[in-house]
């Protein structure tokens, strides 16, 4: 069934009556309700786009409308109908959300209400952030409390003195349920006073502007950071202090280094992934891993949203929404900065005005760093011309003298570093360590953002960049040339669709296994000479080495396996196809 709830228009005049038709049937069936309504009226609220409409498989199926009192002071959503046939589909509560959100836009400092005798209904409000409230915290307008005349009940309402009835007031306060009233953006999320929140913190300007807006507005924000590798303990220490100075009700610290080299770090080196053949999606591949851990954690503390602190300019954004819709879809995603446009110099403000200074004004980059690599942004990177600094490299050149260097792998995975054995994260690290020192790895980025605009960074990646031109250069030894080839082409796929964001899609997994299979035979050692700002590859040793074991040839010298008569004929069918082309050319067309 193709359901549509949309804000109605003048075209819909045509259903008034018949809404009000159905609106006073229905009534009827209950005994409650307010029991008839002009079409006019209806047709008003449908001309002016106070209202909305609903379709099931392009048929009329429902309707609700809002209106205002007491000088735009409060509004009410009233007349909701689900025609009896397209009942038990869901379709109340989209239409409920839907005028709920057209009067949050519309109308967005209004006090919003409704007066129902329907459970479902107060249960649906109930998750709006309505609250139940006596009915002398409604509108006091006569004009609102005279539509209550046609209803069957009316006559409790007046016995009371209209402090209650059988309806059910329900009341949307913007501001004590903190909804965020912008002067740049209507900020809108279902979230009521004191509900939970896992922000994704880093510690950095961006996270630390979020988690104290988000305890400022009231909610109970629970901070945590996943480690792929980018931080000592000591810092992830401060980053705890931090967010607990700040006002995090709690912090976690997830250790995902294992994981995400196992899931994606290790396919990187499989298949010699360099973007643009330059960057080896140093933080990109990181934080679809720590996006997914976070959902996970937010699932299990059973936080009602997911908050980051991306721009709207980034890649991040992207990454961090798709993950949470997949893995939580749920919980509601909240990014204050992206969504209120927030300048760094407004972070910094407003955050020295809540007393919290960290002299974040006088940081000129902004630094990411993982095991697989440190990205490095700043004014230079937001032109095409200027070089970056020496200085703005966080790992300067320390060691000037050459410096051999030995790797072992198995099976496609590093296992040993100057023929010292270790785990794969060990070997990464220890790489790292031994070749920063000759700065080497630096390197700046152009490429295509998945928004569709360009962005320039720089990077420094030492291990990831040795580590896989030293991998590529065992394989020109040991694959055949149409494994090469074909490794290529699914490797710069799995390199892209891994940078935009789709890594939780299952043709991933499939070039996983085929880049897992052409590792069978990987295993060999390759020797690397370490130079200032660059590396030399000397060569390998494999007992898999297609040159080495050859006895067939030896290329440009002598072969052992076919004759001079042999390659003759072998030319001469080689090159029958091109033949027939070149002669047929040799035809004039008339």
């Amino acid at each position: 069934m193709k359901i549509k709830v949309r804000v109605s228009h003048e075209e819909d005049t045509k259903y008034a009556s018949l809404i009000c038709k159905k609106i006073q049937e229905s009534a009827k069936i209950r005994g409650t309700g307010i029991a008839k309504k002009d079409p006019e009226y209806i047709k008003s609220k449908m001309i002016h786009g106070n209202a909305v409409i609903a379709f099931c498989d392009e048929k009329l199926a429902g309707f609700s409308y809002l209106d205002i009192f007491q000088n735009k002071e409060f509004v009410v959503n009233s007349g909701l109908i689900v025609f009896p046939e397209f009942r038990k589909q869901g379709l109340a509560k989209l239409i409920k959300v839907k005028i709920f959100k057209l009067s949050r836009e519309k109308f967005p400092n209004s006090k919003i209400f409704s007066i129902t005798t329907s459970n479902p209904v107060i249960k649906i409000n109930t998750e709006l952030g309505f609250k139940p409230v006596s009915f002398s915290e409604l509108t006091q307008s006569e004009e609102f409390w005279k539509g209550c005349k046609s209803c069957a009940n009316f006559d409790i309402l007046t016995r009371n003195q209209r402090k209650m009835c059988l309806c059910t007031g329900l009341l949307y306060n913007p501001y004590t349920n903190t909804k965020k009233i912008n002067k740049k953006n209507n900020y809108f999320s279902c979230l009521s006073y004191g509900d939970k929140i896992v922000l994704a913190y880093s510690g950095g300007l961006d996270t630390s502007y979020c988690l104290r807006y988000l305890i400022q507005q009231k909610y109970e924000v629970h901070t945590v950071i996943i480690n792929t590798g980018g931080f000592k303990k000591n810092e992830l220490e401060k980053i705890e202090e931090r967010a607990i100075s700040i006002g995090s009700k709690s912090h976690k610290t997830i250790d995902a280094i294992e994981e995400y080299y196992q899931n994606c770090i290790k396919y990187l080196i499989f298949g010699n992934i360099l973007k643009n053949n330059t960057y080896p999606l140093s933080v990109s591949s990181e934080r679809i891993f720590q996006a997914i851990k976070i959902a996970q954690y937010a699932t299990f503390i059973q936080s009602k949203a997911i908050a980051h602190g991306s721009t709207g300019a980034g890649n991040d954004q992207i990454r961090f929404d798709i993950a949470f819709q997949i893995v939580c879809p749920e919980k509601i995603t909240l990014s204050p900065i992206r969504d209120m446009k927030v300048s760094r110099e407004e972070e910094i403000e407003y955050l020295k005005n809540q007393g919290i200074s960290i002299c974040w004004d006088q940081a000129k980059y902004s630094i990411n760093k993982g095991i697989w690599g440190t990205s490095i942004g700043g004014k230079e990177t937001l032109t095409s011309y200027h070089d970056f600094p020496e200085e703005a490299y966080p790992t300067k050149l320390s060691r000037k003298k050459s410096e051999n260097l030995e790797l072992e792998f198995e099976k496609g995975e590093i296992v040993s570093v100057n023929k010292e054995k270790g785990t794969a994260i060990k070997n990464i690290i220890n790489i790292e360590k031994i070749a920063s020192k000759f700065a080497i790895g630096r390197g700046i980025h152009i490429g295509d953002t998945i928004l569709g605009i360009k962005g320039r960074v720089a990077f420094e990646a030492s291990a990831a960049i040795i580590i896989i031109k030293a991998h590529h250069l065992l394989e020109k030894h040991i694959l055949t040339k149409w494994q090469l080839y074909w490794k290529e082409q699914l490797s710069n796929w799995y390199g892209m669709l891994l940078h935009e964001a789709q890594y939780l899609d299952p043709v991933m997994r499939d070039i996983e296994k085929f880049l897992k299979s052409t590792q069978e035979r990987l295993t060999g050692t390759v020797y690397i000479i370490l130079y200032p700002y660059r590396f030399h590859l000397v060569g390998i040793k494999s007992k898999f080495d297609l040159m080495a074991s050859s006895n067939i040839a030896q290329y440009g010298e002598m072969n052992y396996a076919w004759t001079a008569e042999d390659v003759k004929g072998f030319t001469k069918i080689l090159s029958n196809q091109m033949k027939m082309y070149h002669n047929l050319k040799k035809i004039k067309l008339k």
